[in-house]
């Protein structure tokens, strides 16, 4: 597009909008990203984390975990209850009765073991799960805090150029007063005023949708007050890469989820081991007591002399053992089932190890980079778009220049401004993903 056709198309466009009446000075719209940022009373970083860690429900819900892996392990630690059998018989035309008492006690002289030791590792490999769910928590949350600073900043960028620019509209407003300048300059400026206002609106939209996601995470309601305390620079400036990225192979080692895949192979060898055990001997001891009330119908001498009735009380005491005998049934497809569970259980050990190297690796490759392209714009390009745009301002001061090659420098400088911007949240989410490689959660 030639300079003349944007001329043009800005005056068509400054025809249909309201121009303010001569001498009027339009009202200072205050800034829009004020109320995201405190450095003083803010959130920082750390105590998000914190909160997370603490009040995130899905993360309380997954720690509910540990209490049942607890009390599953109570319970295999447990000794079979006794059996007491009571029973009573009568003869239905006589006076025969029956009376008996007994007990039944398993052993489990084998099996006990094997559950205490699964219910063991169980309990082991959902603690590891929890601390890695709290590690994807803390890596979302500080990903999370850094996308609503970019977004603020977005807003603060903004802010600073809407401000600029209405400081130009007003003098060019009282150049046109005077009239040694013509309404096209001012109108233009004011087309500018009016986008700049509708990239603010939308940047802080962004931001208010960034925050809300935020306060999902920290385990607060969508109409909780929430500031953030760190800006984008700041987070950035305060996680220079450390000695800690020289720890790489002690990293995976300790990270939560692989850490979690081995003891879920330490879990699935204690079941093969459960299932070798429940298919030994095992033995039940039992006793009884009876006591038998009979008669005939024939009569006897009793040691008087007199006749009565043949009858007598007996007692009886019975003592044994039951025997599991593991003949046809030794738990042969259980435990190959375990088997093949421990195997698949070790296949998914090293999946999980080569996908921790996979990530470290890559997390450090996209540090290293992000960081190259932000010390690009530190280094000099941010200084000197705004140098380049203070000379075009003079140059235009002086009437060597259009509004127009003012407006087309402040875009320039804008852009800038937001590549920085997302450069500075590559670089953040960067070093927020090695972190996550090398299990960090604080």
């Amino acid at each position: 597009m030639t300079a003349f056709q944007r001329i043009t198309g800005v005056m068509v466009a400054a025809t249909l909008l309201p121009v303010p009446a001569r001498g009027q000075e339009a009202a200072r719209t205050p800034a829009l990203a004020a109320p995201y940022i405190d450095e003083r009373a803010g959130m920082g970083l750390d105590a998000a984390i914190a909160r997370a860690l603490q009040r995130e429900p899905s993360l309380r819900a997954v720690r509910a975990d540990i209490d049942v892996a607890q009390g599953q392990r109570l319970q295999a630690g447990l000794l079979p209850s006794p059996m007491l059998n009571v029973e009573r018989r009568d003869e239905p035309a006589g006076t025969d009765n029956q009376t008996s008492i007994g007990v039944e006690w398993p052993l489990d002289l084998f099996r006990r073991r094997g559950r205490v030791q699964v219910a063991e590792r169980a309990l082991d490999a959902t603690r590891l799960a929890v601390a890695d769910r709290e590690r994807l928590l803390a890596a979302e949350v500080r990903r999370q805090y850094g996308a609503a600073a970019a977004a603020v900043r977005d807003v603060a960028v903004a802010d600073e150029q809407a401000d600029t620019v209405q400081r130009q509209l007003d003098v060019l407003r009282g150049r046109v007063d005077e009239g040694v300048t013509p309404p096209l300059e001012r109108d233009l400026m004011d087309v500018e005023l009016r986008r700049l206002d509708a990239e603010r609106a939308l940047a802080a939209g962004r931001a208010d949708v960034a925050m809300v996601q935020l306060k999902q995470l920290l385990g607060m309601g969508p109409d909780e007050p929430l500031v953030l305390r760190q800006t984008l620079e700041s987070l950035v400036t305060s996680s220079a890469p450390g000695a800690e990225t020289d720890r790489a192979a002690k990293a995976i080692a300790e990270r939560a989820d692989v850490r979690e895949a081995v003891a879920r192979v330490a879990l699935a060898g204690a079941r093969v081991d459960q299932a070798r055990r429940e298919g030994r001997i095992d033995v039940t001891l039992f006793g009884s007591y009876m006591r038998m009330d009979a008669g005939f119908p024939q009569q006897g001498f009793n040691t008087a002399g007199g006749l009565e009735r043949v009858r007598g009380r007996f007692d009886y005491i019975a003592a044994g053992a039951t025997f599991t005998l593991p003949v046809f049934n030794r738990n042969q497809g259980q435990v190959g089932a375990a088997q093949a569970e421990q195997t698949g259980a070790e296949a998914r050990r090293d999946a999980a190890e080569l996908a921790a190297h996979a990530e470290l690796a890559g997390a450090r490759a996209r540090d290293g980079r992000a960081r190259q392209a932000v010390a690009v714009y530190i280094g000099g390009l941010r200084a000197l778009a705004r140098k380049n745009l203070d000379v075009v301002r003079q140059t235009f001061e002086l009437g060597r220049a259009t509004v127009s090659d003012v407006l087309a420098e402040q875009r320039r400088v804008l852009d800038i401004e937001q590549a920085y911007t997302f450069a500075l949240r590559e670089a953040w989410e960067a070093r927020a993903a090695l972190k996550r490689a090398l299990g960090e959660t604080r």
